[in-house]
């Protein structure tokens, strides 16, 4: 995308405010992703965001505020607009009552959560973009918000945008936007979203992560079960099924080795700022069939939540070859 932009010159004619722009373009995306919950979205509105930002050019009025401020104003209108015409998503343990683990397994039709490669994050520990912030249960519990509560949460809580710059970024007065930020903290408390215990170290996630896709390529039920939580939750968009428990878990990998076979082939990968995850392959043939995308969250008991995407437009951002011989 960012190729083909310079290609046409578009943000890129004038390499001084180009590069003003281009530098925000990262930070931009992630802010885009936590409004949205979409990867293709995202780079839709944050593309729409430089080109609009470029045809303005000669408006930008640097004693209103910074470029940044600038832009993250007309990203935020691009994503009330699109909230607007798209509606939020979701993950099935936000949407629906727990399931039984063995029920059959049904489609939703909604627009899920989406999980963003860490590869189009560039290194959030460099940025403003922020790691936790961006993890899955946070990104969920941001789907409960109206519009403008969730770019008033992320904008002062994340971004850390003053009262005044987050009103100038919503078209809004400022008690307006402290009036939105009360309710969008109270409405979190008021849903219940479960809330993760601090991650351990990464070398201690690395020991979790590893045990648990040799456990898994070795289809030992028993041995996962060793690593998760008691309260462990699995979702499986787009499936609407989701159950919690360790003695559910045990009861559905059972049924997923009877089914689906034990010979599997991982990929490991990180997703949302620093999540562990895997693609896994299901044995089909001569070789491997890709199955799933895993996305783990790991605390220092163990791994608390495993949420599974069975999505070929999630599978693409991800890179992954839909075969492996």
């Amino acid at each position: 995308m960012v190729a083909a932009a310079k290609g046409r010159g578009v943000i890129f004619g004038e390499e001084g405010f180009g590069r003003q722009i281009e530098q925000f373009r990262t930070e931009l995306f992630a802010y885009c992703y936590r409004m949205l919950g979409s990867v293709h979205d995202a780079e839709d509105v944050v593309q729409e965001t430089c080109l609009r930002a470029w045809r303005a050019r000669e408006s930008y009025d640097e004693k209103r505020g910074s470029v940044r401020t600038w832009l993250y104003r007309i990203a935020t209108n691009a994503c009330l607009t699109a909230l607007k015409s798209r509606g939020g998503r979701a993950l099935p343990s936000g949407l629906v009552a727990e399931s039984d683990p063995l029920a059959p397994l049904v489609p939703g039709e909604h627009a899920w959560l989406q999980p963003v490669p860490d590869s189009l994050l560039g290194d959030p520990a460099a940025t403003v973009i922020g790691r936790s912030s961006l993890r899955l249960a946070f990104a969920s519990a941001l789907q409960h918000l109206s519009a403008r509560q969730r770019g008033a949460l992320i904008l002062r809580d994340v971004l850390s945008f003053s009262a005044s710059e987050t009103a100038e970024i919503l078209d809004a007065t400022v008690a307006s936007v402290n009036s939105s930020l009360q309710r969008a903290r109270a409405r979190l408390k008021e849903t219940g979203v479960r809330q993760e215990p601090a991650e351990p170290s990464a070398a201690e996630q690395r020991v979790w992560v590893e045990r648990y896709l040799k456990a898994f390529e070795l289809a030992d039920v028993e041995a996962l079960k060793r690593l998760i939580t008691e309260d462990v939750l699995m979702e499986m968009p787009p499936m609407l099924n989701w159950f919690t428990g360790r003695g559910n878990y045990g009861l559905f990998m059972d049924w997923v080795f009877d089914v689906a076979g034990k010979d599997w082939l991982l990929r490991e990968t990180t997703a949302n700022g620093g999540q562990p995850g895997f693609a896994a392959y299901q044995r089909a043939g001569d070789g491997y069939r890709l199955h799933t995308l895993q996305i783990l969250t790991v605390t220092a008991e163990g791994i608390s939540r495993n949420s599974v995407f069975q999505d070929p437009e999630i599978f693409e951002a991800f890179g992954l070859p839909s075969a492996i011989s």
